[in-house]
């Protein structure tokens, strides 16, 4: 789970980008050419200056935003959170002008190296990706059943605020307090964007009162025998304390009351007034779930989160089609694998079959989750002895696979990963939705562990985190159709490296891969073609065996979450299309260590600047032949 520096209103904008911006030569650039040589030396020099700019601006930025210093280990602000209202967002982006006027004026692209002018222009593209998602800012679902401050808070809390001494429980108390001023903040906007016509379909804020029912059941605001997550979690951070001989009875004994006092008199309040306002809500919404086309100006935002999403300028109607002939394509090679394991029935016979015979579903029980875990795990520990095969870059950072905390579990919903830090201080995290284990597959596991752990997210997003080639602005960029077409892309890579070893786990590799052209389908079916909630979970339905459970969650996902269901298909087909020029290309030359370190190691890029980036590699593995 990635969050915008912008305090996350534009969270959901900030996860892909625009079109580049056209370059047009400085006063600087113009004189500079015309009256000095680019020489190996020049090119270095001012590639350096530029860089250590960059280093400036961005450690400028990052201090806007005290939840990314967390998030990324480290400890400044440590008792704040970030601004989340429009004013600090304007602030910002008018922050984000100036310093693209400072680069322009400043700085002479003709003299930079290529990873440079990379940089160069991904500053400007993120600058222009951020003023176009500041025309839709009041189009977000500020509360939804998928994410939102309401859930990401509490969760911070619990897994990044870390607790070393007494000030760092203490600012874990002030920020107690700051959560409840963000959600009284953002509850202002959702008040704002409901008066403009614009709210999530009413399912997200059935989903997102049980969320706040969860996270307020239990002491100290009932009396019901259990601990509220928050209040467990700070009665362990100061066990924790007390154990290490780092508190003295009287200051733990502070402490809890202190917590006690901020969940009481801010906490609760905050979340039992959005709690109140969103059943308010529920009354004016209808059951009938709507795309966003349907919203004021909704079809030019719904464009505006293709392009966003994919990186790309495709169509609503392109995206659509692509998703048919994949779709069309992934039936056949699933039919190939019904009969290779020699099923008698058609393909709907054999979804009916994986879905409902007892072998491929752990028990519902504490037990079977910890299988799940465990399974996953093993999986993962053999596709990473084979890395080096595949990688010369190799993360650092360790991988961990945990059950979603229980006050934001839903059924059947998607398993995600959240990253660790650079320095290896928190390792990245592969997320299970374990409550409804029918709803998570045995034959389907295997895929998904790929896809979140390794060859997939952990590895990528880890190795861009700890890159020190390119400014650090670019180590934590995030660009959704580069990295979830990584993740969809690993699980395909996995199986050349040696995964899937049982025909119905590589059964359950097409199925998560036909999810993801499912999804071309339908979220452009549903945001750009008026199709129904029903008609897409239908669809859904058809082409998968997808438990209904996970199904309905999907669905719903792709209506709060307009576009970013895209990105992953769309990621991967750029990903293996670029394979396949560079091994036509380099024949026997071609070397895929050298290949995936390329597309790794300038961290997530825009499709379009990946594709320059890989023909440069190319173009250098012949130049040196």
């Amino acid at each position: 789970m990635r969050y915008s520096l912008i305090a996350l209103s534009l969270a959901a904008a900030l996860a892909g980008c625009q079109p580049a911006a056209e370059k047009v030569q400085t006063p600087v650039q113009a004189e500079t050419a015309a009256n000095t040589a680019v020489t190996p030396e020049v090119t270095e020099s001012e590639s350096a200056r530029l860089n250590q700019w960059f280093e400036t601006k961005y450690e400028e930025q990052l201090q806007m935003s005290p939840l990314q210093l967390t998030s990324q280990g480290r400890k400044e602000k440590y008792d704040q959170i970030d601004d989340v209202t429009a004013e600090a967002e304007d602030k910002e982006l008018a922050w984000l002008a100036t310093t693209v006027d400072q680069l322009k004026a400043q700085f002479d692209y003709s003299k930079l190296d290529a990873e440079t002018k990379t940089s160069y222009d991904l500053w400007i593209y993120q600058y222009q990706r951020s003023v176009e998602a500041a025309k839709f800012r009041d189009h977000n679902y500020w509360f939804n059943q998928m994410r939102g401050m309401h859930s990401m808070l509490p969760q911070m809390l619990m897994n990044f605020h870390k607790v070393d001494d007494l000030s760092d429980m203490q600012a874990y108390i002030k920020r107690i307090g700051g959560a409840a001023k963000a959600i009284a903040d953002l509850q202002q906007r959702a008040q704002k964007s409901a008066e403009m016509g614009v709210r999530p379909p009413r399912f997200a804020y059935e989903g997102v009162i049980v969320q706040l029912n969860n996270l307020l059941s239990g002491q100290p605001f009932t009396q019901d025998g259990k601990d509220a997550p928050l209040w467990s979690d700070a009665n362990s951070k100061i066990d924790a304390l007390v154990k290490a001989d780092k508190l003295t009875d009287e200051q733990a004994t502070q402490l809890r009351n202190d917590a006690k006092t901020a969940l009481t008199s801010q906490f609760q309040p905050a979340y039992a007034a959005l709690r109140n306002y969103l059943q308010s809500e529920l009354g004016t919404m209808t059951e009938q779930s709507q795309g966003a086309s349907a919203l004021p100006d909704g079809v030019e935002f719904y464009n505006f989160k293709l392009r966003q999403s994919t990186t790309t300028a495709l169509t609503a109607e392109e995206i659509h089609q692509i998703g048919l002939d994949e779709v069309a394509r992934l039936t056949q090679e699933m039919i190939a694998i019904k009969d290779k394991v020699g099923f008698k029935g058609d393909l709907k016979a054999f979804f009916q079959f994986i879905k409902t015979d007892p072998q491929f579903v752990y028990p519902d029980t504490d037990e079977g989750r910890q299988a799940y875990i465990d399974d996953s795990e093993a999986y993962l520990a053999g596709i990473n002895a084979k890395l080096p095969q595949f990688f010369g870059i190799l993360p650092k950072s360790k991988l961990v696979v945990k059950r979603v905390e229980a006050f934001r579990e839903q059924p059947g919903a998607a398993q995600h990963y959240s990253s660790g830090t650079a320095d290896g201080s928190r390792p990245g995290v592969y997320y299970a939705h374990l409550s409804d284990m029918k709803a998570m597959p045995k034959n389907e596991m295997e895929a998904i562990a790929y896809h979140e752990g390794s060859p997939g997210h952990h590895m990528q997003i880890s190795i861009a985190q700890e890159l020190t080639t390119v400014p650090k602005f670019r180590t934590q960029a995030r660009f959704t159709a580069y990295s979830e077409g990584w993740g969809l892309y690993s699980e395909l890579l996995a199986k050349e490296m040696g995964g899937y070893q049982s025909p119905y786990n590589d059964f359950g590799r097409l199925i998560t891969e036909m999810w993801r052209a499912v999804r071309l389908v339908v979220d452009t079916g549903m945001h750009a073609k008026g199709w129904t909630e029903q008609q897409a979970v239908d669809y859904f339905v058809e082409k998968t065996p997808v438990a209904k459970a996970a199904v309905v969650s999907e669905v719903r996902r792709y209506l709060v979450m307009p576009g970013q269901a895209t990105s992953y298909k769309i990621g991967m087909l750029k990903i293996l299309e670029l394979r396949a020029k560079a091994k036509a290309q380099l024949g026997d030359k071609f070397d895929i260590r050298a290949f995936h370190d390329t597309l790794l190691n300038g961290g997530a890029l825009p499709l379009e600047v990946l594709e320059k980036r890989v023909q440069n590699w190319v173009d250098s593995v012949k130049a040196a032949a």
